[in-house]
């Protein structure tokens, strides 16, 4: 029987897995899979969110006007060089949908995104591999890998899973080694978490030309992440594609509403950064004082590896803690944790307290 045929390379896409989300016979679990918020979203989002219920018949501002004027003014960027999304993984698909096409070819490190390589292969391009050094981006070997068919170079800056991050110094060398019309993406989901005095979000590359784009997300440290709303910081050539091929309605009314919440409640974002700057190294010296390898993450988790990783993911699920499996990243020995609630990650070493007995 005939059936109809996907375009070239679709075929070949691993579909993405999310974050596990239950444990079997487990009530009580700590969700630690997917490196949300564990604070949870402001209270003030929350009730922007309930008053949208009475207007759910409008469509929402297909401009998402008063979005981008609060994140303008959170950030000191012109609101006419943002450009909001569905997450920011709709604005990467687009942006690659936009410049690549087949024949053409996009970069990113070894242990980047999953979303990249999917997005690259959805638009029929080719994904290119940079090999990392020491489980982080090196500029040298994505500078290498440039070809005369290369349209685009996804960074994210910090990485996930590893939690590694380049400095401004190196995101400016790598900016300034690419052939000015390939386009530097880079994906800074995780910038406010990180309080690294060398580290750079990408944002000063994006108003030094237009070639750069910086993309932030709602579903980390804003804990939107039900939402799926993010938002790209532009050039304005970048901006005008982007608007060109974005969908009319792509953020939704209630996203719109608690993201302009969310983004000017500076205090619960403080809040969730100081819980985070205790618990990340106290999560990270406790698993590696009891012997385990353990990336040096500025991010809100922390990839740990093992020796027996099964063994490691039994344990966690016995004290009601979800984990990520890294295999897919090239990880197969590891497991990726968010930092949750107190609580939460005692739960984690007291598992893991108990491999080493």
């Amino acid at each position: 029987m005939t059936v109809p045929v996907p375009c070239a390379g679709v075929l070949e896409i691993a579909p993405y897995v999310g974050g596990e989300r239950d444990i079997e016979g487990v009530e009580n679990i700590a969700k630690l899979s997917s490196n949300e918020n564990a604070l949870g979203p402001s209270p003030r989002a929350v009730e922007a969110f309930g008053r949208v219920a009475s207007t759910l018949h409008l469509y929402p501002d297909s401009s998402a006007a008063e979005l981008r004027t609060s994140i303008g003014e959170v950030h000191g960027f012109d609101p006419e060089c943002i450009v909001c999304g569905a997450g920011s993984y709709e604005l990467l698909s687009l942006l690659v949908h936009a410049y690549a096409g087949p024949g053409d070819e996009v970069i990113y490190p070894e242990h980047g995104f999953a979303m990249y390589s999917i997005a690259t292969r959805a638009a029929g391009a080719q994904p290119v591999v940079a090999l990392e050094r020491d489980f982080t981006t090196d500029v040298d070997a994505i500078l290498a890998a440039v070809t005369a068919r290369t349209k685009l170079v996804f960074v994210a800056n910090p990485n996930n899973p590893t939690g590694t991050y380049i400095s401004g110094d190196e995101l400016i060398r790598l900016r300034e080694g690419l052939p000015p019309g390939v386009l530097l993406v880079v994906d800074a989901a995780y910038a406010e978490y990180v309080g690294r005095n060398d580290y750079a979000d990408g944002r000063e590359l994006v108003e030094a030309g237009g070639n750069t784009v910086m993309t932030r997300t709602f579903s980390k440290i804003y804990g939107l992440a039900a939402f799926r709303l993010g938002w790209a910081y532009c050039p304005p050539n970048v901006v005008d594609v982007l608007q060109r091929v974005r969908g009319p309605f792509n953020v939704n009314a209630a996203a719109q509403a608690a993201g302009v919440a969310a983004i000017r409640d500076a205090g619960h974002v403080r809040f969730s950064r100081t819980h985070n700057d205790k618990w990340l190294p106290w999560l990270t010296d406790e698993v590696r004082a009891l012997g385990f390898e353990v990336l040096p993450s500025v991010g809100n988790f922390i990839l740990i590896r093992f020796p027996d990783v099964e063994a490691a993911l039994a344990a966690l699920q016995g004290h009601g803690v979800i984990p990520r499996r890294v295999a897919g990243y090239g990880f197969p020995d590891g497991l990726r944790i968010t930092v949750g609630r107190e609580q939460d990650n005692r739960a984690v070493v007291a598992a893991l307290r108990t491999l080493v007995r």
